[in-house]
């Protein structure tokens, strides 16, 4: 399968899905945002990283930042934070540098490393797109976290890889389908800069606030028959 330019989702919407489906939902569906004190140090570190006219040379390796990414095979497209080339015999060629290099994806968080694996799905959607735009197969890549200043290796196993593609499927199936996605109240709503818009603690009235309105329509029809 394969999706074209007006079905491609966003590359950071699988953090936010994996995270909450309800936040990625309303980002990513309804185009709703809000910032709050962890969004904005997010967008603080990455004013320091994000210069696409910036390549840094640093012995057999370049940096390149803010390089365009898209997989046609997967329906994503974005913009990775940094990606490093290093001289490898066995990497994909680089026309312009004239030479193969190992690709690695690194990705900036302004927190501290997460519990769960919403971080690394992002960075193994990153290191997707580029194996498709560059017909090369890419092992790791790194997760810098700005609270703890220290880079984390992530290695794209064949677990991570089919979560990722586990997890675009059923993103690409809510926007297709119109589907609602409702919120889940939990402690990590509290840290959420959409709180005021979503809501949750209110999750529970929605069956008896639907439940009303229905009720109420066929009272009206009832009565103008």
């Amino acid at each position: 399968m394969s999706y074209n330019d007006d079905e491609l989702l966003m590359i950071s919407g699988i953090q936010h899905y994996h995270y909450c489906k309800r936040q990625w939902y309303l980002i990513h569906a309804e185009q709703q945002w809000s910032e709050n004190l962890y969004t904005t140090k997010g967008n603080i570190l990455h004013e320091k990283v994000d210069d696409p006219f910036v390549v840094e040379t640093r012995g057999n390796k370049f940096i390149s930042r803010s390089l365009p990414l898209v997989s046609y095979r997967l329906g994503f497209y974005g913009v990775s934070d940094a990606v490093e080339f290093i001289l490898s015999d066995n990497g994909c060629y680089i026309k312009s540098k004239n030479n193969k290099y190992d690709v690695t994806p690194v990705e900036y968080k302004a927190g501290k490393p997460k519990s769960d694996d919403c971080d690394k799905v992002q960075l193994c959607l990153q290191a997707l797109c580029l194996e498709e735009m560059l017909d090369v197969n890419i092992e790791q890549g790194y997760l810098y976290y700005g609270k703890t200043r220290h880079r984390e290796k992530v290695h794209f196993t064949r677990e991570l890889r089919e979560n990722v593609a586990a997890l675009s499927n059923t993103m690409h199936s809510i926007i297709k389908d119109e589907i609602t996605v409702f919120p889940e109240h939990g402690k990590k709503c509290d840290r959420c800069s959409l709180k005021n818009l979503c809501i949750p603690k209110i999750k529970i009235t929605y069956s008896s606030v639907n439940r009303y309105i229905k009720s109420k329509l066929i009272d009206k029809e009832g009565i103008d028959a």
